[in-house]
């Protein structure tokens, strides 16, 4: 696909090397000049590895637009293959030197090409900017760019940082408070795998994370529970050099009701990635969901050298009672995101 003959679309595979640096170094690049230090683009190695290892769970393809030969603008494409069956996840950037040029709309325009192709018609998009910005990021280039393109503002993040690593003094105050509200629950902490045993419960707990967490006007559906899919995950999580440390809560049957997940990456050094924390419904109100972070906090410290890292995490504004507990922790404010999305028709 090119505009004006000048820009052409071309995806990569794991055979394209040399690409796909370029792809890594133009998509940072990009994010940096939005968020400064506070970009979390993944590392070339990392992305090397989701095309060694296709997923079961979601196909993933990465689009480089060249002009003149140089590699100007990004796109990542995701489309879950297990469940929301009608969704696409799509992701662009463009060197800041080549915008205003409509590089960015020509590889929107050929995402949403290739995800209709596919029978996809729920895209879902994201846009990042400094936290000084507007709430809904009315004015920044990335939102800009996703409205003109008929996409809407669903909901607002809000991205935080921890440096590590956290006060002794302060995980053993948390835990202490917590203690007393979570006495019929049991603790576990471990890095790698989830173990065979807990794996279905833990399953049914994080696959409920879409829908349970504030989505604003977003549209979605649970996740399918698929343990051979999921286990592949963590293989490929293997593949790019990180590490999941992990906690559960367990009810007195032993069934995972909690769980929250950090991510430790080998090719990224700043960072630490929180992703996932959720306590099941019925079991809410007893300080579970500060009691496990609190123990991933723990474990992680005495399991792994995280000194000079941060913690990243992002939470929807409006989700008071998570944002309560991470500023507990200690975590600052550091930049916005956007979640948006658009309806294909015809």
């Amino acid at each position: 696909m090119s505009a004006g003959g000048t820009v052409d679309v071309v995806e990569l595979t794991a055979a394209d090397a040399d690409a796909l640096r370029d792809w890594a170094a133009v998509t940072a690049e990009s994010a940096r000049h939005e968020v400064g230090d506070h970009a979390t683009a993944w590392a070339y190695e990392e992305l090397l590895a989701v095309l060694q290892n296709p997923s079961r769970a979601r196909r993933e393809q990465f689009f480089v637009a060249r002009r003149d030969g140089e590699v100007v603008g990004t796109t990542w494409l995701a489309m879950p293959l297990l469940d929301n069956l009608d969704s696409a996840q799509v992701d662009v950037h463009v060197r800041p030197d080549q915008r205003r040029r409509g590089t960015g709309s020509v590889l929107l325009r050929h995402a949403e090409h290739v995800a209709a192709a596919a029978g996809r018609t729920r895209l879902d998009a994201e846009a990042q900017w400094p936290h000084t910005g507007p709430a809904d990021g009315a004015g920044t280039p990335g939102v800009e760019l996703l409205r003109a393109h008929g996409y809407a503002f669903g909901i607002g993040d809000v991205q935080r940082e921890l440096p590590l690593p956290v006060d002794d003094a302060l995980l053993a105050e948390l835990a202490g408070e917590t203690a007393p509200h979570h006495r019929d629950y049991r603790l576990e902490s471990w890095a790698g795998p989830v173990p065979d045993d807990l794996v279905e419960g833990w399953l049914a707990v994080v696959n409920t994370l879409m829908t349970e967490a504030p989505t604003g006007g977003m549209e979605r559906e649970e996740e399918a529970v698929d343990v051979a899919a999921f286990r592949a995950s963590e293989a490929l999580l293997a593949a790019q050099g990180r590490t999941a440390w992990r906690t559960a809560a367990l009810d007195r049957d032993g069934t995972v009701v909690a769980y929250t997940e950090m991510i430790l990456p080998s090719y990224e050094t700043r960072f630490v990635y929180q992703w996932g924390t959720l306590v099941r419904r019925d079991h809410r109100g007893h300080r579970l969901g500060t009691a496990v972070k609190v123990a991933n906090h723990r474990a992680l410290q005495a399991g792994a050298d995280v000194a000079g890292r941060r913690v990243v995490t992002w939470n929807a504004e409006v989700n008071d009672h998570m944002i309560g507990i991470n500023e507990r922790l200690g975590f600052v404010v550091t930049c916005r995101a956007g979640e948006l999305q658009k309806r294909l028709t015809g």
